[in-house]
């Protein structure tokens, strides 16, 4: 229970209201003209505690900054080390120069705006987009610890991300890119015909090949992060078989020739290939001497297999396996164009149903006065 006093100041009677919060730590608040607004005052924050949406002043006051850390923390667990650095960096060049210093109470709605406009301004809408995620991200926990009462960014007119087009490689393009790449030559047709990401290429060993049933065990994933290569677990946290063209096994074989099981396929074995200098690098004259797109990147091969694989045959289901997506749902977000074809199928299959059962019709009941 909270308490109601008076108190003398040269400008008259004053109330003084003193209360627990839910954690037993003792507030008050003075400074009321008249007794009755002082009692409303702790009447209202009575019923808050009450109903477990009382917010503590004292906890609303900290900076944005004491609360980024714990909830970068928590990212720090539950992200890829790529992503992570992603988050980490984003906060120290975009986020904390304008809000580290602000107390979580003092955040404005329209402040946010006028930063998010302001960003995006300069900057792409990814950068945009994940500078106010960290923001956003930060003060959704703030208000969950009951520091505050909402998220006053949450609302704000964000800058609309425009996604980029997929390149697809023809089966000739991949071999003339394959060509021109000299060594990295079935690292590209590996990349162009499985749809592994860079990441599980470069983390392959040779325990995880089965040239018999050819097939390739997706187990690891290094990533260069900074400086240092970062091994761990797919992008989904799962191991899958991913299966392979028959004329890959015998370029496989021999990258695999002389290696323990242990060592990688790619590279010297032991140590992990890292992504092609996008400046300079093996990537960039093979793409220029082979006369692809030019605006082909590495990712970009994964969508090449997944095209090749539709038109091949493969239904929904086959292509998100191979490339280890979370659901098919996922899989014809991204590639649902790319069944266009299927649709003519359906309509000609509906044109021949219909005239078989009419004409079926038609024989059993004789010909039409």
């Amino acid at each position: 229970m909270g308490s109601v006093t008076p108190y003398e100041t040269d400008g008259g009677r004053r109330y003084r209201v003193r209360w627990r919060t839910a954690e037993h730590a003792q507030r008050e608040k003075k400074g009321f003209t008249t007794k009755k607004a002082a009692e409303l005052f702790l009447a209202d924050k009575e019923v808050s505690i009450a109903r477990g949406d009382y917010i503590d002043s004292a906890l609303s006051r900290v900076n944005v900054s004491e609360r980024a850390q714990p909830w970068l923390a928590g990212k720090s667990t539950a992200l890829k080390p790529s992503a992570y650095r992603a988050l980490e960096i984003t906060w120290r060049l975009h986020v904390e120069p304008r809000w580290g210093s602000v107390p979580l109470v003092a955040v404005e709605h329209s402040a946010v705006q006028a930063w998010v406009s302001e960003l995006a301004a300069k900057r792409s809408a990814t950068v945009t987009l994940r500078a106010f995620g960290v923001l956003a991200g930060i003060l959704d926990v703030a208000v969950k610890d009951r520091r505050v009462v909402r998220n006053v960014a949450r609302g704000v007119d964000l800058p609309r991300k425009k996604k980029k087009a997929h390149v697809y490689l023809t089966h000739e393009q991949v071999d003339a890119l394959a060509c021109e790449a000299g060594h990295y030559a079935t690292l590209v047709r590996v990349l162009a015909y499985t749809g592994i990401r860079w990441g599980e290429a470069s983390g392959l060993r040779v325990k995880h090949l089965d040239v018999l049933r050819r097939r390739l065990q997706v187990d690891e994933n290094a990533v260069k992060v900074g400086v240092e290569v970062i091994v761990g677990t797919p992008k989904s946290h799962r191991v899958r078989s991913v299966p392979f063209p028959a004329f890959l096994a015998e370029d496989l074989a021999r990258q695999c020739h002389g290696k323990t099981r242990d060592q990688l396929v790619f590279g010297d074995g032991h140590n992990h290939i890292t992504t092609p200098d996008w400046a300079g690098g093996w990537f960039v004259y093979a793409k220029r001497r082979s006369c692809v797109p030019s605006e082909l990147t590495i990712h970009d091969l994964r969508h090449t297999a997944a095209s090749l694989a539709i038109a091949a045959g493969a239904n929904v289901k086959a292509v998100q396996r191979m490339l280890g997506h979370a659901s098919a749902a996922m899989t014809l977000d991204v590639y649902g164009h790319l069944f266009d074809d299927d649709l003519d199928a359906v309509s000609a299959a509906l044109d021949d149903a219909r005239a078989r059962a009419i004409v079926g019709d038609r024989w059993a009941t004789g010909p039409q006065p």
